[in-house]
């Protein structure tokens, strides 16, 4: 596929606001490599070829094995992840799912259970922050 455009090129200030809430959830206590694993679960279901690469990778140099990388996109049947990540993941597919889903108390409780409130701000950050990255890949064909 052919990239329609270049958008940080012609949207720098968006970008470097883009830049801004990254920053923000990097500052964050949520471990690199979760953060990772959410936004390659966003990614992998909004369908962000650039951005599965990226965090694919990113999370591999953070310290992810293959193994839990492939397994991302069936964590619920896959015993490699801990409590804490699988409250991030649940978390993670409601709030990019929200047009057919929603963040049910339920999800929300097993959430705020395993993260601090900041925490969970930093996580409602990230996810919220790789579902607009998400788009705006997705739309313009970023490569």
């Amino acid at each position: 596929m052919t990239e329609r455009m270049k958008l940080g090129a012609l949207a720098g200030p968006a970008y470097q606001a883009m830049a801004g809430l990254d920053a923000f959830v990097a500052r964050s206590t949520l471990p690199k490599p979760l953060l990772e694993l959410i936004r390659l679960r966003a990614s992998q279901i909004n369908g962000c070829v650039y951005c599965v690469n990226t965090h694919s990778s990113d999370a591999k140099a953070a310290g992810e094995s293959d193994a839990r990388l492939h397994a991302v996109a069936v964590w619920r049947e896959a015993p490699c992840f801990d409590e804490r990540e699988r409250a991030a993941l649940a978390f993670t597919e409601a709030a990019t799912r929200l047009s057919t889903h929603d963040v049910t108390d339920e999800i929300w409780e097993a959430a705020a259970a395993c993260f601090t409130q900041e925490e969970l701000a930093a996580l409602v950050v990230a996810v919220a922050t790789i579902n607009a990255w998400n788009r705006m890949g997705v739309s313009t064909r970023m490569s």
